[in-house]
């Protein structure tokens, strides 16, 4: 911890008589006064752990926090009790320990991050002892936490999370906003690979860091896969920047022929023209040779599809399997018979309820017969007062036969009556008899013809 660290600190700091009070030591009882000692405590605690967030690291050790919380020349007597009790409670835990709990080998690529004297120090240090080594580091387990989880926050978000594989320079470079130093890293990794989130290995010399993949319950150990993707990716990248460097050459071989040029130097110009089309010979072949690399590396992506949808064939054949597993042709057929008889018993009883229908239609076409005539029967005589219609024809002297007779011809020729006198002749017909009445309709429409 640096001592010149700005820290955000308590408005309770500026307070003399609380401060005397936080900065004296612990009573050796803590019986005597808990309410008081606990007090105490969760002020120190919670300001070792505030402090090291504000700082952006996970580790502290005594030294640093009496240079840190040093206040008017003096510096508090009892952060060793507080440390010895943050141990107790789990909230802090010794470097080394909590290196030494990750199974992974940590020495073989931990060594030169992580303090090495804390392995000094005894178990009959921590039981026996209430002084505690001013250099020894601990590690704040909630800060640390947060980190590994910011961290793999950080790199899901990231360029590189479709690289299953990052070298420890370029997640260096990655984590420069989350891990204050390489210490926090390599504490952060370890928290990481505690929860199976990576794994950290040395390859050929240099630290590569393995993250789990989405599709992954857990990180797998790295093999000769993750291996091969990775020297690829690195090749990839090293290719890509001498491209981009042989480009930025062949840009500055044409400015420079061209301001020769400008200065009369056809010759110089010239050389500089030979030397650009060098140049670009050699982009071409690494523009080749990034392609394939760039198409072996999307094979490897395509072949991890493939595999999932072989994966699936084989669930769905073997689940298919299972449900076939009692089904036989021999069932099938017998199934079918059955089937079969049964239709062709429900034919036969169709056929049976359809005759009988048909049988009771012709009933009640006979019960239909004997109502009609039931009804005929019970109707009333209602003409038998009336007089029997004669049948024979009329009698050619009958009363009224001469009206026809007595009628003035039909005239054939042209109509020479004008319309006063149809109307004057109509209205001098004043007989009352139904013949008159019929002459006077039929003077009436000839005279509506006439008009």
């Amino acid at each position: 911890m640096s001592a010149t660290t700005k820290l955000d600190l308590p408005s309770e700091w500026d307070d003399d008589e609380r401060m005397n009070v936080l900065f004296s030591e612990f009573k050796e009882n803590r019986e005597v006064n808990t309410s008081d000692w606990d007090s105490k405590m969760d002020f120190w605690t919670s300001l070792i752990t505030q402090s090291c967030r504000d700082r952006g690291t996970v580790c502290v050790n005594l030294q640093d926090l009496n240079k840190a919380f040093r206040r008017k020349e003096k510096c508090p007597l009892g952060l060793s009790t507080v440390l010895q009790s943050m141990a107790r409670n789990g909230k802090i835990q010794r470097e080394s320990e909590f290196a030494a709990n990750v199974d992974s080998g940590w020495m073989s690529w931990g060594v030169g991050l992580l303090l090495v004297k804390p392995l000094k120090w005894t178990f009959s240090t921590l039981l026996g002892s209430s002084r505690v080594p001013l250099e020894e580091s601990f590690v704040v387990i909630d800060v640390v936490k947060d980190k590994a989880e910011e961290l793999l926050n950080m790199y899901r978000s990231s360029e590189f999370s479709n690289c299953s594989i990052l070298s420890f320079q370029d997640l260096c470079s990655l984590s420069a906003g989350v891990c204050a130093d390489e210490s926090t890293l390599c504490m952060t990794l370890l928290q990481l690979q505690r929860d199976k989130q990576v794994m950290v290995s040395i390859h050929e010399g240099e630290k590569i860091v393995k993250f789990r993949q989405p599709e992954q319950e857990r990180v797998s150990p790295v093999n000769d896969i993750d291996i091969g993707i990775y020297q690829l990716q690195r090749s990839e990248k090293l290719l890509g920047e001498q491209v981009k460097k042989l480009q930025d050459e062949a840009d500055k071989c044409k400015e420079e022929a061209r301001v020769l040029l400008r200065e009369g130097k056809k010759s110089q110009a010239l050389r500089c023209l030979k030397g650009r089309k060098s140049v670009n010979k050699k982009v071409d072949s690494l523009f080749d040779k990034l392609w394939t690399i760039r198409e072996i590396l999307d094979r490897i992506a395509q072949s991890k599809s493939d595999k999932m949808v072989i994966q699936a064939y084989q669930a769905g054949v073997s689940a298919l399997r299972l449900s076939l597993k009692d089904v036989t042709v021999a069932r099938a057929e017998s199934l079918v018979d059955q089937i079969q008889e049964l239709c062709d018993t429900q034919d036969e009883v169709n056929q049976t309820l359809s005759s009988g229908v048909a049988g009771a239609d012709d009933d009640m076409d006979a019960l239909e017969d004997e109502l009609k005539s039931l009804l005929n029967e019970s109707l009333p005589d209602t003409t038998s007062g009336l007089p029997k219609v004669p049948s024979d024809p009329l009698p050619v002297n009958a009363p009224g036969s001469d009206l026809l007779s007595s009628l003035p011809a039909v005239p054939q020729g042209p109509l020479t009556i004008s319309d006063e006198q149809l109307e004057e002749e109509l209205n001098n017909l004043t007989l009352s008899d139904s013949g008159l009445q019929q002459k006077k309709s039929s003077l009436a429409q000839r005279l509506e013809h006439a008009q």
